[in-house]
């Protein structure tokens, strides 16, 4: 008892029982963070579901009425908005949009989403190609319909009177804001209106979208400088230029070392993943890093999307349908609650008031007079006719959504107050409605000369073309010593068009004994056999103009169904090479089945066996053709081939001669004419085949066997090549493209190519 007294006596119980619940307490888990209340999910999704459905409605509204659906996406919001219902049933309005942060916070960060989706859509639909072709006249039109609106704009700021400032202590930059908002154009709606009048290919289409994408740039990197400036609450030199510094450094950075960087990473997940999908979330993870990285920086979030929507649209292995579904998702989705929700921060009561309403006829007027001055200057200096300096400033006019964006985030910011706000969206709406009717008007009066309709003469052949479309091609070798022609053709092709090629060296393994005896030997042989293939292969693939081939070994016991799988990845075109056989079979096995399995059109390159010296096929051959003999029929795939032919004598200066043989003793109901027939069959593959700036020549003649005319013309003339088209014949588990065909194949005394594609 003693003992126990002294110990109790020598320790401060109370000291112990702290320690020990403080240690508990710091050994105890973080408190759980909640989800959701429920109360706010609830509006949450009546929200998105009320503006989603009103926006949608308006929206296809104007679109009847030839109007840009943003404009009745943002009347939508006016309509849900203090506007219209605080106006006709408070009660209802203040219900859907409470006055809550916390609700307020959940809606804007689904806005924010929309603004991002929207800009990497508009970067992606930037044309960086376009820019450059039109780069001197589009920079100086570009200049003028910036700096004038600018000059403008920040006037307007310095002498609006200070209720109208959210913070009149920070007028210079209001001023600054407001010379953005000023000198800002909206992309999208310039390029919708000039689509729906057919006019996004003229020649003053294109200007129009040229200096717009460049105005358009420039203008998101003033904005990400003035809203750096606004969050820091000071302008002065030093953080102007740290604003100023920011910008450039991360637009040079983008545009030299990211540009390929991207590039190979998206190349690199599209072979390693391929589909879609995986480029989607590839571009959008890129996109919020980036818009992540430039808001951290301080020259806000909407120039890093924006920036990374330009470099993923220009990677050659971007996915158009990956453009597609983001336009899809952000048209039919995020953008009608984005430009929804900014409507009903709108209060049109306040433009009411007389001195709101003339401060906002005030700021339209000189937002169309700035702009309207700035580029008809600006074309002026580069020598442009009146009408087109006109049509210039009525498309540059329009602000829509880009205009919004300013707005949002200015009010964000805290520079604009809720009138100005209110103002500032006016702008964005009227001017986006004065656009349709102006360019209509303007460009009426713009005639088109003969340049330019050469011009479209051509990117409509182009559009129709097969060979045009080619930009990826699988090709396919069982054998390294057949591969020599078939890279040189793509070669040639490549220096009409950018050309992405993978070629797959591709054996079966000949393992007879069993598994257990050698394998492990044999597969590293056919591994050390399959390096020197592709070493092989890769060698004549160094014609090639643009980015490098890719090499691959199929190891698999049965590489056909590899081939397969690998050319459903979205190629254009599977390439064969194929020699001369000593049996009946044409192909052989694995060939037949690729060839009638493919999922792309096919062009199989079948040539003599060429012998070296000593009997052994020589380790590389420079073939370039100076006469192309090409037979028609005049059929889809014969016209594919006419193409082919055109384009391979462009890049080798070569002779095309296109021969048309009508059979002798034909039933066809058009015998009696047969050479009037053909004539105009061979001159309308002639005239096709000039257009692509080939050099032709027509032959029209009768005969009992085609097929042989053909094969004798080809060794009498010197020819060679002979390009044919054709369809696979679906008769036998061979693969069969007639009898006509398997016959110039197995006689021709030069290199044939026969094209698959419909």
């Amino acid at each position: 008892m003693s003992f126990c007294s002294t110990l109790a006596s020598s320790l401060d119980l109370s000291a112990l029982f702290a320690f020990l619940s403080d240690a508990a307490a710091a050994a105890a888990p973080p408190a759980v963070i909640k989800g959701l209340a429920h109360h706010a999910v609830l509006m949450l999704l009546i929200q998105i579901a009320v503006l989603l459905a009103m926006a949608r409605f308006l929206g296809e509204i104007m679109r009847k009425l030839k109007q840009p659906p943003v404009v009745g996406e943002l009347m939508a919001g006016v309509v849900l908005g203090p506007s219209v219902l605080g106006l006709v049933w408070p009660e209802a309005q203040h219900i859907l949009f409470p006055k809550d942060q916390h609700l307020a916070d959940l809606l804007a960060a689904i806005s924010w989403i929309g603004v991002l989706f929207l800009l990497i859509c508009t970067g992606l639909e930037t044309d960086l190609g376009l820019i450059k072709r039109r780069g001197k006249t589009a920079l100086m039109i570009s200049a003028g319909g910036i700096l004038v609106p600018f000059a403008t704009g920040f006037a307007l700021g310095e002498m609006l009177p200070e209720v109208y400032l959210a913070n009149p202590d920070a007028r210079l930059v209001f001023s600054l804001f407001m010379a953005v908002a000023m000198s800002i154009s909206a992309v999208p709606v310039i390029a919708k209106v000039l689509m729906d009048l057919k006019l996004i290919r003229r020649d003053i289409g294109q200007l129009i979208l040229a200096a717009a994408m460049t105005d358009d740039t420039i203008g998101w990197i003033l904005l990400a400088v003035v809203a750096g400036l606004a969050k820091t609450g000071v302008v002065d030199v030093v953080t102007a230029l740290k604003s100023v510094g920011g910008a450039v450094l991360f637009m040079l950075f983008a545009f030299t070392l990211g540009a390929p960087l991207i590039a190979r990473v998206m190349a690199t997940v599209d072979k390693r993943f391929g589909g879609a999908g995986s480029q989607m979330s590839l571009v959008l993870a890129i996109a919020f890093a980036t818009a992540a990285l430039t808001h951290e920086m301080g020259i806000e979030a909407v120039l890093g999307a924006f920036t990374v929507g330009i470099l993923a649209g220009q990677a050659p292995r971007f996915r158009h349908e990956v453009g597609h579904t983001l336009e899809l998702v952000t048209a039919s989705f995020l953008a009608p609650i984005f430009f929804a929700s900014a409507g009903v921060k709108v209060d049109l009561m306040r433009l009411a008031d007389p001195d709101v309403a003339t401060v906002g006829a005030i700021v339209l007027g000189i937002a169309c007079f700035g702009k309207f001055v700035g580029c008809y200057l600006g074309a002026w200096v580069c020598g442009i006719s009146h009408w087109e300096r006109l049509a210039l400033g009525s498309g540059m006019n329009a602000r829509g959504a880009m205009e919004i964006i300013v707005a949002t985030i200015g009010l964000s910011l805290g520079v604009l107050s809720v009138e100005m706000y209110s103002i500032v969206v006016m702008v964005a709406i009227a001017t986006s409605l004065m656009a349709p009717p102006l360019l209509r008007w303007t460009l009426s009066k713009v005639k088109m000369g003969e340049s330019e309709a050469k011009r479209l003469e051509m990117e409509a052949l182009a559009a129709s073309s097969f060979i045009r479309q080619v930009r990826r091609v699988l090709m396919v070798s069982r054998n390294a010593n057949s591969v020599d022609l078939p890279a040189q053709i793509l070669g040639y092709l490549s220096h009409e068009q950018p050309i992405e090629v993978t070629a797959v060296y591709a054996r079966p393994q000949a393992v007879k004994t069993p598994w257990w005896r050698g394998l492990a030997r044999r597969v590293r042989r056919y591994h050390a056999t399959g390096s020197k293939a592709l070493e092989r292969i890769g060698r004549p693939l160094r014609l090639l103009k643009g980015s490098r081939p890719e090499l691959k070994l199929i190891t698999d016991a049965d590489p056909a169904e590899q081939v397969l799988a690998e050319a459903a990845r979205d190629y254009e075109l599977l390439v064969l090479g194929e020699t001369q056989r000593s049996t009946e079979a044409l192909f052989g096995p694995m060939a037949d089945r690729i060839i009638h399995k493919s999922p792309c059109p096919t062009l199989i390159v079948r040539e003599p066996v060429v012998k070296a010296e000593g009997g052994k096929p020589p380790l590389y051959r420079l073939w370039s053709p100076k006469k192309i003999l090409v037979p028609t029929v005049g059929t889809e795939y014969s016209k594919n081939a006419v193409e082919l032919a055109a384009v391979l004598a462009v890049s080798t200066r070569a002779e095309v001669t296109i021969i048309h043989i009508s059979r002798t003793g034909s039933n066809d109901v058009d015998s009696a004419r047969p050479h009037e027939i053909g004539a105009q069959i061979v001159a309308r593959e002639a005239e096709r085949a000039k257009k692509f700036g080939a050099s032709v020549e027509t032959v029209v003649m009768e005969g009992a066997r085609p097929e042989e005319d053909i094969v004798r013309i080809a060794a009498q003339g010197g020819y060679d090549l002979l390009v044919v088209g054709s369809s696979l014949r679906a008769v036998s588990a061979r693969a069969f493209f007639g009898h006509r065909v398997e016959s110039m194949l197995k006689n021709a005394p030069c290199p044939v190519v026969l094209l698959s594609a419909g």
